[in-house]
């Protein structure tokens, strides 16, 4: 079949449009006998039935094996160089208090980046001191009660931060552990790579002014230094950048040495996942390798010892694991001008959208999608999946070829939307928010419920006060 002109030089004609792509799919997703989508041995049209759509599903063997993967991967890179490996499930990717046990289960810490997260984390009972906060613009009200759970560290990213944790830890009579982000000056976007020697960005502390600042902290009674703490960006594909990064950031870390203790370094996260069947991420085995050889090596060059080392995956851990199911609604074709012809756009609208996944409206992020209730033998046509929002933004998937029986009813599955879609999601035009369900096994249970339109009325307060002083009036 011959390529739809609209369609991305990427994105080629499936032999097979029922396929499920390998590495964008969660290891349990297969086709059923009868042709279904299966989550984790869960239908998922039994899924869309129970719990409605727009759903989130997790699956959470999925999740949990990636977790525990990239803990061994990077624990057996740099186990020959004599380091200790932390990792910290990002929370910011998605969290809630299952999640965070999971993360738990598998010997992982977490970092949290509010207050709100932080509420999560230890209402779950997530073990404190195996918590890191970090963030911009943290508040004093956050930074004390963080410091009095006990929590495991924070990230400096100000001078002024650095005062109030100072203060705080003070009051509360302990010591806190901080870490200083530092702008490494390697700035990555997906493949490409800015190097500079200070970052115009909002977070952190230029790599020139770090040595004073940690000489600040390491006069300060009620402050432990922990290290460096780095993040170069997010979706990142290979190692170059993280590679650029630690010579730059060795460099320092050596220079701090020779003043005081410097436990660790902290490379961050970002790692990249497949979104689509052209994405290919660097298997994580090779990453940490790659990393723990670029440690190693300027470890040598300055004549140091390999630090412990501290990550932060989120995306990488829960991304892959999750899958959205909707409901198609509306279809409709629309004849588009190409060139000295035109071609055809099939316009696939579904139960949600933007406010679900806002990724796609925010930084152009590509997904793909599949037929979930049924195998078809139609051919396949280019479509665009639609959301409901009154945006003509409001796309959930750009570019994908679909069944070309596609009909009001079929029930589509976005893979890859673990990360970044329920943690963005809004009320926009009054929609709730989808429930998250976790499938394991063969069955299926919700971990996070759907927001009903009496949430949403609830907030009101003209209605709540009508409501009351119609109620006292009777």
């Amino acid at each position: 079949m011959t390529a739809n002109p609209l369609a991305p030089p990427w994105l080629a004609v499936p032999a097979d449009a029922n396929a499920l792509a390998e590495g964008v799919w969660p290891a349990g997703a297969a086709r059923a006998t009868g042709g279904g989508l299966d989550l984790a041995g869960v239908s998922a049209v039994e899924l869309a039935s129970r719990f409605g759509t727009p759903l989130y599903v997790l699956d959470e063997s999925d999740a949990r094996s990636r977790a525990a993967g990239i803990r061994t991967a990077f624990a057996d890179a740099f186990a020959p160089h004599g380091a200790a490996v932390t990792v910290y499930y990002a929370g910011k990717a998605f969290l809630s208090s299952e999640v965070a046990r999971w993360m738990a289960d598998e010997g992982l810490g977490l970092d949290v980046a509010s207050g709100g997260e932080l509420a999560v984390a230890l209402a779950s009972g997530f073990d404190p001191a195996r918590i890191g906060f970090h963030g911009n613009n943290k508040s004093q009200d956050e930074l004390d009660r963080a410091i009095g759970a006990g929590i495991g560290s924070i990230v400096l990213d100000s001078e002024l931060e650095l005062e109030r944790v100072a203060a705080a830890a003070a009051r509360l009579g302990v010591v806190q552990a901080v870490r200083v982000r530092a702008n490494s000056g390697v700035n990555a976007h997906t493949h490409d790579y800015l190097a500079t020697s200070r970052e115009d960005q909002k977070f952190g502390i230029a790599l020139v002014d770090v040595p004073a600042i940690v000489a600040r902290i390491r006069s300060v009674e009620s402050l432990r230094f922990l290290g460096l703490h780095s993040h170069i960006g997010s979706q990142i594909f290979d190692a170059a950048g993280f590679v650029e990064a630690i010579g730059r950031l060795m460099a320092v870390h050596a220079m701090l040495l020779e003043s005081g203790p410097v436990p660790e370094l902290n490379i961050g996260g970002g790692f990249g996942i497949a979104y689509t069947s052209a994405d290919r991420p660097m298997p994580m085995g090779e990453l940490a390798s790659a990393l723990a050889e670029a440690v190693a090596r300027e470890a040598e060059r300055f004549g140091v010892h390999v630090p412990g080392i501290s990550i932060e995956p989120g995306r990488a851990i829960i991304g892959p694991a999750g899958v959205t199911l909707y409901t198609v609604g509306t279809i409709k074709d629309v004849d588009v001008s190409v060139a000295d012809s035109s071609a055809i756009r099939r316009y696939v609208s579904v139960d949600g959208g933007m406010s679900d996944n806002v990724r796609p409206a925010l930084y152009g992020a590509e997904y793909s999608a599949r037929l979930a209730n049924r195998r078809s033998d139609a051919s396949p046509v280019l479509a665009r999946v639609a959301g409901k929002h009154c945006e003509s933004g409001d796309i959930v998937v750009h570019d994908e070829y679909l069944p070309g029986d596609v009909a009001p009813g079929d029930i589509l599955a976005v893979p890859a939307t673990g990360a970044y879609c329920w943690s963005l999601a809004s009320n926009y035009n009054y929609l709730g928010r989808p429930a998250v369900v976790a499938v394991a096994n063969g069955s299926a249970r919700l971990i996070v419920r759907r927001e009903s339109e009496a949430d949403l009325l609830s907030r009101d307060v003209g209605l709540s006060e009508h409501s009351a002083t119609e109620g006292a009036t009777r």
